[in-house]
């Protein structure tokens, strides 16, 4: 399915160890659908590793830091997984804010794989249906979600996918949330 996302920007917040699919994949097809697509990251960040497989994946250059993000300049935010990503960024006042920021905003809010920890940080899946990476079913549930084991999720302005081979479904899906 062709998108057109033309005019439509999108955040990509993430730091080190993110998993490299979860990051490269969906920017790609964003932007190939016509998105602007910028990667977020802390504020002492000019590039971060991603993290392949059982090693270090590539590099990333990072387009904005944290300190300089607005989320009224974006139509919506992406949310890879990889275990150290999301559990380094929900310690992070400033990361867990932003994510807020999108959600009070009403904007559509995608996590995928491990991503979903920074959902659950934010106060985000009570009363919500999500999906992650199985590991994190018990850590939903007891922030409230009604954890689901499907390729993607979608609950209101909430996006989430558990595993890297579902990145088409969820690009798709972040590409219908922000067409409509």
């Amino acid at each position: 399915m062709a998108h057109q996302l033309r005019g439509k920007k999108v955040a990509i917040l993430a730091t080190d160890g993110f998993e490299q699919s979860e990051l490269q994949e969906p920017k790609r097809l964003l932007e190939s659908w016509g998105a602007q697509v910028d990667v977020i990251a802390p504020d002492d960040k000019q590039k971060i590793r991603g993290w392949k497989s059982a090693d270090w994946g590539d590099d990333t250059p990072v387009d904005v830091a944290l300190g300089s993000a607005r989320q009224d300049a974006y139509d919506a935010l992406v949310l890879p997984g990889g275990v150290m990503n999301p559990d380094t960024l929900r310690r992070e006042p400033a990361a867990v804010g932003f994510v807020r920021a999108f959600a009070e905003a009403g904007k559509p809010v995608a996590a995928i794989c491990h991503g979903p920890w920074l959902l659950a940080e934010s106060g985000l899946v009570k009363d919500r249906e999500v999906t992650s990476w199985p590991s994190l079913k018990t850590d939903l549930s007891n922030a409230g979600a009604r954890w689901k084991d499907a390729e993607v999720v979608v609950d209101g302005q909430l996006i989430t996918s558990r595993k890297p081979d579902d990145i088409p479904a969820f690009a798709d899906a972040v590409a219908k949330a922000l067409a409509g």
